[in-house]
């Protein structure tokens, strides 16, 4: 099983993790979510993210999700790449995370595809304009 590891601006890691809660009715296991503080030093977030990915590979490697591209949860989460077994994508969205989740049974490679693809085809425009064929 692959581990899935948010790390995001605070709140949004811990937010996405009660969402999947509510979806799933349980807390998914081997997710975990770091809350980026403001200003929150960037060596500690990196060592955080460490651990946690220690923690959650069990040998399928770990999915790291990060909110905003460029953002210090992004940038941290670069770092984190380099290390063996590790995948991060950025943009998180819940239908990315609902996913990721899903298939996580799958190999890492399959995973990120999932969690992207959920997160591509859930931007969809809903209004007056769209109309849904019964």
């Amino acid at each position: 099983m692959v581990g899935i590891l948010i790390l995001a601006h605070a709140p949004l890691g811990s937010a996405f993790i009660t969402a999947a809660r509510h979806v799933f009715r349980s807390t998914p296991e081997h997710l975990e979510a770091i809350d980026v503080q403001p200003d929150q030093n960037t060596d500690e977030v990196i060592e955080l993210g460490k651990q946690a990915i220690g923690r959650l590979n069990l040998g399928d490697g770990v999915l790291v999700l990060t909110d905003v591209f460029g953002g210090t949860p992004a940038n941290c989460s670069q770092k984190l790449d380099a290390l063996d077994q590790v995948a991060v994508l950025a943009g998180l969205s819940l239908p990315m995370l609902l996913r990721a989740l899903t298939y996580r049974n799958d190999n890492l490679d399959v995973v990120f595809e999932m969690a992207q693809a959920g997160a591509q085809n859930g931007a969809i425009r809903v209004d007056n304009r769209l109309r849904i064929a019964p």
